[in-house]
C-alpha cells in the first residue's frame, strides 16, 4: 500500500487511542501463563472494530486472520500479552512529564497497543492482504513462558509461514539473531542434621555452593556472545541445622548453537560428576529457547535494510542489529525469516519504575503502521 497524506493523518489522530488502550491494558493482568483476561478483552475489541475470524487459541493467543493464510507463504505480526510481574491485580497508568508510567507498559503492552490499533485501520479500511496475514497477540513470551504462544503459533502455522515479525522493544534496534537458552532448577539433597550433634554430616547448601563454584570456572567459548547464571538460590531449615537440601536456578545463553550444545555438555558432565561422589542431585529443565535455524540469508537482509531504511526515514536514526531472546527465536530455529523491533522509546523494562515516552508513540505507530502497511494492497 502506497503511503499517503491521509495515512499519516490516521496516525496523528489515533495517538490517543494508543494512550487509552495502554492504560486499559496495564489494568488486566497478565503474568506468564496466567493471560487469559487480557486475551479476552483483545479479543472482544478485535471483534467490536469488525474483525470476522477472531480466536484465542490453546495457548491463550489472540489471533486474527485477514486473507487466505492456508495457501502459503503468509505473513504474521506479533506482540506478546505477558509481562512478568506476578500481580494478580492490574496497575494504574501514571502520565507525568511527558512519561507513561507502569509496571509492563512498554514490555510488550505499548507494541500491543500499537499493534491493535494499525489492525482497527486494517479492517474498517477492509485493506486487502498481498498474502495471508496473521495478527497475533501471543502469550508466554516472558521467563519461565518459554515461548509458549510462538511454539504453539508455530504448530499450527509454521508450514504456512514465510515470514513472522515480533514488535518487542523500541525502534532503537531491531533483534536479528536468536539467543538460545536452557534454564534448570538443580536441587542438591543430603543427611543433614543438628548443627552439632551431627557435625560432620554432609551440607546440602555446602553442596551446592561447591557446585556453583564449579559452574562458574567454566570459560565461555570464543566468538559470538555466551553467558551463564545463578539466579536464585534456596534451602536450609535453620541456623543450627546442617541442610537437608538446596536448590538453585540457573541458565546458559549463547547466539551460536554449536556453543550452546558445549554449555549443556558441561552442565551435563558436572552433574554426572557430583552423582558419583554420592550426591543425590535432582535436574528439572524449566525452558528451553533455541537458536538460529538455517534461513536464507539474502531474503534476511532485504528485510534488514527494508526496517533500517524505513525507520531511518521516519525516525531520523539508523539502528542497528543485534542478537536476543525474542519470539523470533521459534521461527529462526525453523528456517523463517523473522525480525523483532518495536514502537516506542522507554526505560526500565523488567522493573516496577518501567516507562515510556508518551511522545515516541507517535513516530512508533507510524513506523509499525508503514511496516505492516507494505503486506497489504
Amino acid at each position: 500500500m502506497i503511503w499517503n497524506e491521509a495515512l499519516e493523518q490516521y496516525v496523528s489522530d489515533h495517538q490517543d487511542e494508543v494512550v487509552e488502550l495502554i492504560r486499559t491494558l496495564v489494568a488486566i493482568p497478565a503474568f506468564s501463563n496466567h493471560e487469559q483476561a487480557r486475551a479476552e478483552f483483545c479479543a472482544k475489541w478485535f471483534r467490536d472494530v469488525g474483525a470476522e475470524d477472531v480466536k484465542i487459541d490453546e495457548a491463550s493467543n489472540v489471533i486474527v486472520t485477514l486473507g487466505d493464510v492456508q495457501a502459503g507463504k503468509a505473513v504474521a505480526f506479533m506482540a506478546h500479552l505477558d509481562t512478568v510481574f506476578p500481580d494478580e491485580t492490574g496497575f494504574e497508568l501514571v502520565e507525568e512529564d511527558g512519561w507513561l508510567k507502569a509496571p509492563g507498559v512498554g514490555d510488550d503492552t505499548a507494541n500491543v497497543a500499537l499493534l491493535m490499533v494499525i489492525t482497527r485501520y486494517l479492517l474498517e479500511q477492509k485493506c486487502p492482504p498481498k498474502q495471508g496475514v496473521l495478527i497475533v497477540l501471543n502469550a508466554g513470551e516472558e521467563g519461565l513462558g518459554n515461548l509458549k504462544g510462538c511454539r504453539r503459533l508455530m504448530q499450527d502455522y509454521g508450514d504456512k509461514l514465510s515470514e513472522v515479525y515480533s514488535f518487542d522493544g523500541s525502534y532503537k534496534g531491531y533483534v536479528n539473531k536468536a539467543v538460545g537458552s536452557v534454564r534448570y532448577r538443580v536441587e542438591v539433597k543430603t543427611e543433614g542434621g543438628h548443627s552439632y550433634g551431627a557435625f560432620g554430616n554432609r551440607n546440602a547448601i555446602r553442596v551446592l555452593a561447591s557446585l556453583i563454584d564449579a559452574l562458574y570456572s567454566v570459560k565461555v567459548p570464543e566468538g559470538g556472545k555466551t553467558t551463564y547464571n545463578v539466579g536464585t538460590i534456596e534451602g536450609g531449615t535453620s541456623v543450627n541445622t546442617i541442610a537437608q537440601q538446596a536448590s538453585m536456578l540457573f541458565e546458559f545463553r549463547s547466539d551460536v548453537r554449536e556453543h550452546l550444545d558445549q554449555l549443556r555438555g558441561m552442565f551435563d558432565s558436572l552433574i554426572d560428576a557430583y552423582r558419583k561422589m554420592g550426591v543425590e542431585v535432582n535436574v528439572e529443565i524449566l525452558g528451553e529457547r533455541p537458536c538460529m535455524g538455517e534461513i536464507d540469508q539474502e531474503k534476511q537482509r532485504t528485510i534488514e535494510k527494508k526496517v533500517e531504511d524505513l525507520i531511518e526515514r521516519r525516525i531520523g536514526v539508523r539502528p542497528e542489529g543485534h542478537s536476543g531472546s525474542t519470539d523470533c527465536n521459534i521461527p529462526f530455529s525453523l528456517g523463517i525469516n523473522s525480525l523483532c523491533f518495536g514502537g516506542y522509546l522507554g526505560e526500565g523494562a523488567h522493573t516496577r519504575e518501567e516507562k515510556i515516552e508518551k511522545a515516541s508513540l507517535l513516530p512508533g505507530l507510524g513506523v509499525m503502521m508503514e511496516f505492516v502497511l507494505d503486506y497489504f494492497l
